[in-house]
């Protein structure tokens, strides 16, 4: 076990004279970094770049997890397996389909790697002002005037839980001759319960990945790469050399390893996992005011399937708004949230929570219920009703003149800038599109109820950069 020999090699004896610098020294002496086993590739600790033996062997563990041909290690996060993965599975000019509620991950391959997107919208819930499932019917026409394309890019399970037909879009695009790549960065735990959505490569998708760090006991940048394709191996190898660095962190790889193998040996530990939110859904039924999103399909509109592993609390009929819930259960009942919108509030949970964590916020939810009032009020999370107007494509946001002008008078000006909110990162505007006045209009919105906002070059767009609209 790579954990072990990290272990076994810190009371070795043996003097480090390489990298890193801080030579296996804790400077905090509290113990807190685990210095001890912070190594680089020394003899007998294998390369992840061509992994062979200790690193090859926690691959080994994930494939067999995962039941899939091959498994890579990602430090870097999610985002490295998405960037390396669409690099190798496009060439520059190519034409692709991706769903417009993509993480911003995938906006950034699509102008790093030069290739021409068409942008397909997912259903969408007006209750409750969320993206739902990616259409098959609409994916097969767009397929269908668009017969050039490589590959189709989506997200399943989104932020907020929901699943597309992944099977069926697998099927849908392989018909057509494209490849499908899903972000699957949320539902890495789906294998280990049959309560949970199937696995997008189980499905049929050609190369998935999957964030260990979100919902499975690893640390923060910790995911893997996912497929049955094996004339991609090579490809997806390459390609992560490209991107994953070249010093990957030995505490993170063993951290991947020591998940892989608590889920091994702990697969009862997700059977009181789903009984916990089984228990949290029936209990939390007797709310009038808020609204708690559950697993049946049909409680959201076009909704394939529901992770109800991921608790999204609705405020869109009460007097609040999803960043003053957040604020309330942070401030009065010490629970943090992972992110709030204007209309909602996600809570996520996974394996390691327990049922005193599960009580306080079932608590808090039926206080706060309480003391709120039915409200009607149009939802104020941001959704496009249709794709912004491009003028051309990111990649070639270079070859026009930039000037900075306010934010606030950007309408009609070709945006040379990402505009998004962080969480969910999904980008409300791409080099290349014009900026409208809903647009302005709606991101004021979200500004006045303390969503953050960022662009490129500032937190908050108080200016942005664009190029004239011809």
């Amino acid at each position: 076990m790579l954990y072990d020999k990290l272990k076994s090699y810190k009371d070795s004896g043996i003097y480090p004279f390489h990298m890193p610098g801080h030579k296996r020294t804790d400077i905090t002496n509290d113990g807190l970094i685990p210095y001890g086993i912070d190594l680089t590739e020394i003899d007998g600790f294998d390369n992840l770049h061509n992994a062979c033996s200790c690193i090859r062997e926690v691959e080994n563990k994930a494939e067999k997890l995962y039941d899939v041909n091959r498994a890579f290690l990602l430090i870097n996060g999610s985002t490295g397996g998405i960037l390396s993965s669409i690099r190798a599975m496009t060439n520059f000019g190519d034409n692709v389909i991706v769903a417009r509620n993509c993480h911003k991950s995938v906006y950034n391959a699509i102008e790093l790697c030069g290739i021409n997107p068409e942008y397909i919208l997912p259903e969408y819930d007006e209750k409750y002002g969320i993206f739902t499932s990616v259409s098959t019917e609409k994916l097969e026409t767009l397929l269908s005037k668009n017969p050039d394309t490589k590959l189709v890019i989506i997200t399943s399970p989104t932020y907020e839980g929901v699943v597309s037909d992944i099977k069926a879009i697998a099927d849908i695009c392989h018909k057509n001759g494209a490849m499908l790549f899903v972000d699957e960065a949320h539902g890495a735990h789906f294998p280990f319960s049959g309560k949970f959505p199937s696995e997008a490569v189980k499905c049929g998708a050609d190369v998935a990945v999957v964030s260990l760090h979100k919902t499975l006991p690893s640390l923060t940048q910790t995911a893997l790469l996912l497929t049955d394709n094996s004339e991609l191996s090579e490809k997806l190898q390459e390609n992560i050399s490209v991107f994953e660095t070249s010093s990957p962190s030995y505490i993170l790889m063993s951290a991947i390893e020591n998940c892989l193998d608590y889920i091994s040996e702990n697969k009862t530990d997700f059977e009181f996992y789903t009984e916990r939110l089984e228990d949290f859904h029936r209990e939390i039924k007797s709310l009038n005011n808020l609204t708690v999103l559950n697993n049946d399909k049909f409680f959201l509109k076009n909704c394939f399937a529901y992770d109800f592993g991921k608790i999204v609390i609705s405020t869109a009929d009460t007097n609040i708004s999803g960043t003053e819930l957040a604020k309330i259960l942070r401030e009065k009942y010490k629970l943090e949230t992972e992110m709030s919108y204007n209309d909602y509030v996600i809570a996520m949970t996974s394996v390691c929570d327990n049922d005193e964590g599960f009580s306080r916020l079932k608590k808090a939810l039926l206080e706060i219920d309480s003391t709120l009032i039915k409200s009607k009020k149009s939802h104020l999370n941001y959704n496009f009703s249709e794709i912004p107007k491009r003028s051309f494509c990111s990649y070639q946001k270079n070859n026009f003149k930039a000037e900075k002008i306010s934010f606030q008078n950007a309408q009609g000006r070709v945006s040379l800038e990402y505009i998004w909110a962080y969480p969910p990162g999904i980008p409300f505007v791409v080099p290349g599109e014009v900026i409208s006045d809903e647009l302005i209009n709606q991101l004021n919105i979200l500004l006045s109820n303390n969503i953050q906002i960022n662009s490129t070059k500032n937190s908050i767009p108080e200016y942005i950069y664009t190029t004239e609209n011809d």
